[in-house]
């Protein structure tokens, strides 16, 4: 058999950077400078598919905690499909992450091959395109001007584990902007965007309110005039699918959030965009 001659095994650090591209070709659009914050987060977590010597496929899962991990990047190259070789770099990836809840988001085509390993659909993240530009409003700050640690609390409440060392790398990434808003000195709001591959994207823009989070868009918005912007929304919170069309952006792809055990109890009326696709 093909797969037998198949070994998979942990990326090193460049590697990475070959999933970011293969990503690219599948139409993905991940950001530029994704892969540092997906290494120093878990080192261990992108695993590669080499046949006879051939990166020929991938996958990562990322594990953020002992109880939480999240897989993306699972993808084979087109002319080796068919032949059962996903299959094995997947078996090898859950068993990595072992007994943690695991997160993923799934386009249309493979969400009932997901559900046959014991994922169940959330809801749906709809990926949104407009154009950079605007205004900069008043009560916006720089991030790195919020304590960390507060950061990390803030970000906490909307995420099923605590990401210091990912946040850290996510929000000093080159070619990327950060801001935050404080009410009585306390953190309300964040967002970043960053560049991606065709544009930049939004992830996270997390708020409180829809008031703050649309002044935290409006800020990350007038960073890059004339250019594309993409963000990916909940489709259960409908402030946010208010807020993105009053802007004009339109919808351009939608994936499912999916989790193999208990789906995580988070606000999602405060997740205006999620931080990835690729890293939850």
């Amino acid at each position: 058999m093909i797969t037998d001659n198949l070994i998979v095994r942990t990326m090193n650090r460049s590697e990475i950077d070959l999933a970011i591209t293969w990503a690219a070709s599948e139409g993905w659009n991940p950001g530029r400078y994704d892969a540092e914050s997906c290494y120093q987060t878990d080192e261990n977590g992108f695993l590669l598919g080499e046949l006879n010597g051939e990166p020929v496929g991938c996958i990562s899962v990322v594990a953020y905690d002992a109880h939480f991990g999240f897989l993306s990047f699972y993808i084979v190259k087109p002319q080796f499909r068919g032949q059962g070789l996903g299959i094995k770099i997947w078996k090898t990836a859950m068993d990595y992450l072992g007994a943690r809840n695991i997160g993923l988001d799934g386009a249309l085509a493979q969400q009932d091959n997901y559900k046959k390993s014991g994922f169940q659909i959330a809801y749906n993240h709809i990926r949104y395109e407009g154009v950079g530009g605007g205004v900069m409003p008043a009560a916006i700050v720089e991030l790195k001007t919020v304590p960390f640690q507060e950061l990390v609390a803030y970000d906490r409440q909307l995420f099923p584990s605590k990401r210091s060392l990912f946040l850290r790398h996510w929000i000093e990434q080159p070619e990327s902007t950060a801001f935050g808003f404080l009410k009585n000195g306390y953190l309300v709001g964040y967002g970043v965007i960053r560049s991606a591959h065709r544009g930049f994207r939004i992830g996270p823009l997390f708020a409180n309110d829809e008031q703050i989070a649309e002044a935290l868009f409006q800020a990350l918005l007038a960073q890059n005039p004339h250019a594309p912007v993409f963000l990916d929304v909940p489709d259960t919170n409908l402030q946010a699918i208010d807020l993105v069309q009053r802007y004009q952006l339109q919808p351009v792809s939608q994936t499912a959030r999916m989790y193999n055990k208990e789906i995580p109890s988070l606000p999602i009326n405060r997740v205006f965009a999620v931080t990835s696709l690729e890293l939850g």
